[in-house]
């Protein structure tokens, strides 16, 4: 099995007795937590960006939607890392809350952005999450950060949520954008909310299973993340997907074969387009996204594949 590779230490250091600060918009989510947790564990002073009033010394106030940052809070910062977001999955989508989720990513990154960009000591790195989304349905195609971006509503709204975050890169920060995958985790996501029915015995394919599912553990979208941050030659898109994506018909026999469980069940393409609407076009849609930025920088993944992804969550 590969090592995951070090996480590196910022090129430009902190004022002398003072760790590294890293600004992290949606500290709270899946993927924000388990960053702020690995950065704090190294040493480094995570401030969380928060709407409501601050409650202690690491958070500051922001206000996406009207626009507003305390940028004071942002002042000396290393980095800034924007994860906020509404989750994909956590509503059956209708207009409000599709807007909802393009607002909240747009208009979020352009506010922080913005905010980067006025700073007279602006910091190194602007890390901006995006998705393989962007891609839209790739089918049996393999596809990596040349391809252009697809069709639909997710397509549109990566690109527009990349767009937001132009005041920064005009302003010469580097800025880097995390084209996420599924991440494979138990605490949430897609992944929290499939561990308890592949225990309960309930878990199996969805449509004909065929379609392509980009995962990465939550680990190596950690480190991937640390990684993109420490190394100053590297900005543009990235795409943080384990290195051989897998069917949704392998995803579900890995997840049979760890939790010792039948996967019996199926979940028929008409009844997922009933029951999910819109959503169920990227449910049984396909994305075959390669991570060949992020290789072609010696980035090594820990859990490159699915099985060994799913024990490392469950671990």
């Amino acid at each position: 099995m590969e090592q995951p590779a070090q996480p590196e230490q910022p090129d430009r250091p902190a004022e002398p007795g003072k760790p590294p600060r890293v600004a992290v918009a949606g500290a709270s989510g899946l993927i924000g937590s388990a960053l702020g947790r690995s950065l704090a564990a190294d040493g480094y002073e995570v401030v969380r960006l928060v709407r409501r009033a601050p409650r202690a010394p690491d958070e500051v106030r922001w206000d996406p939607k009207e626009g507003y940052v305390d940028a004071a809070g942002l002042a000396g910062c290393d980095a800034v890392v924007n994860l906020a977001g509404a989750g994909i999955g956590n509503r059956r989508w209708n207009d409000a809350y599709k807007r909802e989720l393009r607002d909240s990513r747009v208009l979020g990154t352009r506010t922080l952005a913005a905010a980067v960009a006025a700073l007279d000591e602006p910091p190194r790195v602007f890390l901006n999450a995006s998705a393989i989304g962007y891609y839209g349905d790739t089918g049996q195609r393999a596809v990596d950060e040349t391809a252009p971006s697809g069709e639909g509503f997710l397509p549109t709204m990566c690109v527009d949520w990349e767009q937001a975050a132009a005041a920064a890169q005009d302003a010469g920060v580097r800025t880097v954008f995390t084209r996420s995958g599924l991440v494979v985790a138990r605490g949430g996501g897609a992944w929290g909310r499939m561990f308890p029915l592949f225990k309960a015995g309930l878990g199996g394919r969805l449509g004909n299973g065929r379609q392509y599912w980009s995962f990465i553990a939550l680990r190596d979208e950690v480190a991937a993340m640390r990684h993109l941050l420490a190394r100053d030659d590297l900005s543009g898109p990235f795409n943080l997907t384990a290195p051989q994506p897998v069917t949704n018909r392998e995803v579900t026999a890995a997840m049979g074969r760890v939790l010792r469980r039948p996967t019996v069940f199926t979940a028929p393409a008409p009844v997922l387009r009933v029951v999910l609407g819109e959503m169920a076009g990227d449910v049984l849609g396909s994305q075959r996204v390669l991570p060949a930025r992020l290789s072609e920088s010696g980035f090594s993944f820990a859990h490159p594949g699915i099985e060994d992804a799913v024990r490392a969550a469950l671990g």
